[in-house]
Parts: structure tokens; sequence; C-alpha cells
């Protein structure tokens, strides 16, 4: 990763939010989406105002830390289990309200949570991009200024343009940066009409089951659609049959928990039978690595028998 690249990100960044600002950083100042909080409070001659994530992520800080920021525009980069955490403290759900933009990363957003800070009136900007790309390159579905989106034979994504690193130190094989200007993602997508691109999954969560394949992403927007589920995974486990099976681990929203039936059903009304859950799993929580995102293996493990 070259200084130019973060640079060109963080100008991107700053030229579609509106412009220059005040920045919470309320992640990890080691992980690329904290890095470019750093980074942008250069470029904006600023300095980011910190709320240490070490011990966990505490809510009750948010308002004081806001407030901090002092007038102008002002920004943050969240991942959605800080913003559940922070949507459930009215506080702190009021000092998200106040900013300009809060960027949310880190992997898919479930509905539920974009629609509950929408009626917050919190300004989420959903960005999709990693380490490679220095941080999120896609806002919304629009690339950056620059950055270019491209869809393979085989519906991964490959990202190009000015934010992206020269390649890996110690390169693996096949490496996704041997088309030069080019990084070759195992993320699975689409792209609409208008060019907005929609992140379907990873390729290696892809479920093949009775010779068909599932995306898990599109099967857990729907489901978490259903009033009895407060978060969901959807993943496969193995089956002598049909190769694999689509298994669901569900956390529940208040006192009864869904019915496999109840779910399958609310699934058909959106999506094909095939990605219809044929087992469920309730949980009290869904397993998360770094900086919170699903950990899908581990729920395979789990739950395979």
């Amino acid at each position: 990763m070259t200084g130019a690249a973060l640079q060109a990100s963080a100008a991107a960044t700053e030229n579609r939010l509106g412009g220059p600002g005040r920045w919470l950083l309320a992640l990890p100042p080691l992980h690329i989406a904290g890095i470019q909080v750093v980074v942008r409070s250069l470029l904006a001659g600023t300095t980011p105002v910190q709320i240490d994530v070490a011990t966990g992520f505490d809510v009750e800080r948010l308002p004081a830390a806001v407030a901090e920021l002092g007038s102008g525009r002002r920004y943050t980069s969240l991942v959605a289990t800080q913003l559940a955490k922070a949507l459930e403290a009215p506080a702190s759900t009021a000092a998200l309200a106040e900013l300009d933009a809060v960027l949310l990363g880190g992997g898919p957003s479930p509905q539920p949570i974009l629609d509950a800070a929408a009626a917050a009136g919190v300004r989420v900007v959903r960005t999709y991009g990693m380490s490679e790309t220095a941080g999120g390159c896609v806002y919304d579905g629009v690339p950056l200024s620059g950055v270019r989106v491209r869809i393979g034979d085989d519906g991964r994504i490959a990202l190009g343009g000015p934010t992206l690193a020269r390649g890996y130190r110690n390169p693996v094989d096949p490496d996704p940066f041997a088309e030069p200007g080019w990084f070759h993602t195992n993320d699975i997508g689409a792209l609409d009409s208008s060019g907005r691109l929609r992140v379907l999954g990873r390729g290696d969560d892809a479920i093949s089951t009775g010779g068909l394949t599932v995306m898990p992403g599109p099967v857990e927007a729907v489901l978490s659609t259903h009033p009895a589920v407060a978060d969901c995974a959807v993943f496969g486990v193995p089956d002598d049959r049909l190769g694999q099976r689509v298994a669901a681990a569900v956390v529940v929203a208040g006192a009864e928990p869904p019915t496999l039936a109840a779910l399958r059903a609310h699934i058909a009304g959106s999506l094909d039978a095939t990605a219809a859950p044929r087992e469920l799993h309730i949980v009290a929580a869904l397993p998360r690595r770094g900086i919170g995102k699903l950990d899908r293996k581990s729920l395979v493990r789990q739950f395979s028998r």
C-alpha cells in the first residue's frame, strides 16, 4: 500500500461526502478503516477525536465525543455491530444523527439496522472495499472518483484505480494482483443498468445444494426482515444427498423464537425455494472476528455433523 493510494482514497471520500471535516475515530487505528480516518484528518488539517475501543465500544462515550468535534462538517466510520449497539441508546443515537455521514463498512449491514438508522435521522453511507483498495472504494454501490469496477465471467468483482495497492509483499498463488491495474476479489457481485454495484457475498461462502448455488447474502437480507429475527447468518453444512444444505443461525428478537417452517415461508415470498433454510439453529449471538465481521466458518464447524 502506497501513500499515494491512501491519499487518493481520502481525497475521493472527501469529495463524495461534500468536503473536508472533523472525524471521530471509533475503530482500531491499525485497521484500514481506522487508518483512513487518520489520513482523512491529516488531509483536512485536523486531529481526529478518538474513542478507545481496545476493551470494546462504549456507546456512552459517543455524545461527548461528537460534541468535542465542534462545529462544521463532522464524520465517523463504524461497523454494523457498533451502529446496532449505538441505536439502542437514545443519547448515542441522537449524537450520530448530528453527524454529516456515518460510513458503514466491515461487511454486509442487516436491513433492520439500516432502517432503524434512517428512522432516527442517522445518515449512513454503506461502503465496500478492503485493505487492498485503501479501504472503502464504493459508496452506496457507486465507485469513488477514479475507481473502476468490473464483474468477471465467474461473477467475481474486480477493482481498479488510484486507491489500489501495488500488490502483496509475499504474493500468493493465484495472485489477485496479476492483471496490471486490477485487484480480483473473491466477492461475487452484479452491476445494475446504472452501474451501481450490488455485493452478493464471498465466493467461498457460496452454498452448492442439489446442483444449484445459493449465496448467503440475499437469504440473510430477507430473513432479517422477519419480525422474530434480530440477527442471522446463512451457511452450508454437508448433506449426503444434496452435497450441502442451507442452514440458518438466528438471534431471536423478542421472547418467541421463529420456527423453521415460518422462516421458509417468509423466504418463499421473495426468493426461490432452494434458498430457504433446511435447518434452523437458535443462538444467543453470532460469532464475529476482528472489527465485527461475521465468522461464518465458525458456524459451519459448529453445526456440521
